[in-house]
């Protein structure tokens, strides 16, 4: 394969300088030193200064965690921001095209709607795989991104590796692997290929398994070339003081998020035998992933009968491939227990 991230750069994102921050211009080392050039306001409530628009300290915690390098990393205003970080660096308006595979997440579809980028849709496999042969298919010379979602939302299964290898290394642009998912799979993340595939990247975030969804925390690992040019357009405190703070407090505490985790799939291991008990319950599909995904009778009566007994679900029946299905996100034991007992209450 022949790779070329200069070709795939949006001729007015080569030639950007991005904006220099107070920031930028000057990084404290921790002195004491008195700060009178941002404009800021001089009185002390603990967020009256602009934070670091490049999350140093956070980003060596966060790269040791990965194993990967500080300078493979981006982190955004969740993942949804780095996603589109990459339209916007990498795909022309009104000229070039991406690639998604449905059923899988739905913002890929809403940016690229949004940055007037053409969606190329492929469906999945019936077993929910990327049908290799069929994406090579639908791409042209305007084709610069393939999204990847693996473990995948919402059939909860981790891609085969060599479905994946083989787009990498077939395709001229750039493949992401959306990792929101990994943490409970016992799968290895692709952020340790970054080295060998220089069109992969990989995102991650910490709203699932780290429990962090509220202050939306997005990581981008890719080669260093790619991290570059990402930095040239991001706003330059995109992260602010208070994420990056509690983020740091909870990456530090990865022991409370191991034990999360352990519990999370130990309950779905739970969760998945008592649905094999459900009348009503025609299918349970695989999952790498902190929910399952599940073929009922009627999705929208079943969903509609959960509700009214004060339990929320996801109803995915208007997905591709995904008729009558709903997805269970896994709770707390007390949680699980509630759907279980009144799942089989409705089975009677």
């Amino acid at each position: 394969m022949s790779f070329n991230l200069e070709n795939l750069i949006r001729e007015n994102v080569k030639g950007l300088r991005p904006y220099s921050s107070a920031r930028d211009e000057y990084v404290s080392d921790g002195s004491e030193m008195v700060f009178l050039d941002a404009n800021e306001n001089p009185f002390e409530n603990g967020v009256n200064r602009y934070p670091d628009p490049q999350q140093r300290n956070l980003k060596v915690v966060l790269a040791e965690r990965k194993e990967v390098q500080v300078g493979n990393m981006l982190l955004g205003n969740g993942s949804d921001e780095v996603l589109d970080l990459l339209f916007r660096a990498f795909c022309e308006p009104q000229k070039d095209n991406v690639i998604t595979l449905p059923p899988t997440y739905g913002m890929y579809k809403v940016l690229s709607g949004v940055n007037a980028i053409e969606n190329r849709e492929v469906l999945l496999t019936d077993g929910f795989e990327p049908n290799v042969t069929a994406i090579l298919s639908r791409v042209d010379a305007q084709t610069k991104i393939i999204f990847i979602c693996s473990p995948n939302n919402p059939t909860g299964n981790s891609f085969n590796v060599k479905h994946i290898q083989e787009l990498l290394r077939s395709f001229k642009g750039l493949v992401v692997v959306d990792e929101a998912y990994i943490d409970f799979s016992a799968g290895e993340s692709w952020a340790s290929k970054i080295s060998e595939y220089p069109n992969l990247i990989v995102t991650q975030t910490l709203s699932k398994a780290y429990g962090l969804a509220g202050i939306r925390l997005g990581i981008c690992i890719a080669s260093s070339e790619i991290i570059t040019v990402l930095n040239k357009i991001k706003p330059p405190y995109n992260v602010n003081e208070l994420t990056q703070q509690r983020a740091m407090k909870r990456v530090l505490n990865i022991d409370a998020v191991t034990n999360e985790i352990s519990t999370i799939i130990s309950e779905k291991k739970r969760l998945i035998q008592a649905l094999q008990n459900i009348s009503f319950v025609a299918k349970i599909y695989p999952s790498n992933a902190n929910f399952v995904l599940v073929k009922v009778d009627d999705a929208n009566n079943r969903y509609q009968q959960l509700l009214e007994k004060g339990v929320v679900v996801r109803n995915r029946t208007n997905q591709a491939l995904c008729e009558n299905t709903l997805r269970f996100t896994v709770g707390t034991e007390a949680e699980n227990k509630k759907l279980i007992d009144t799942l089989g209450k409705l089975a009677n």
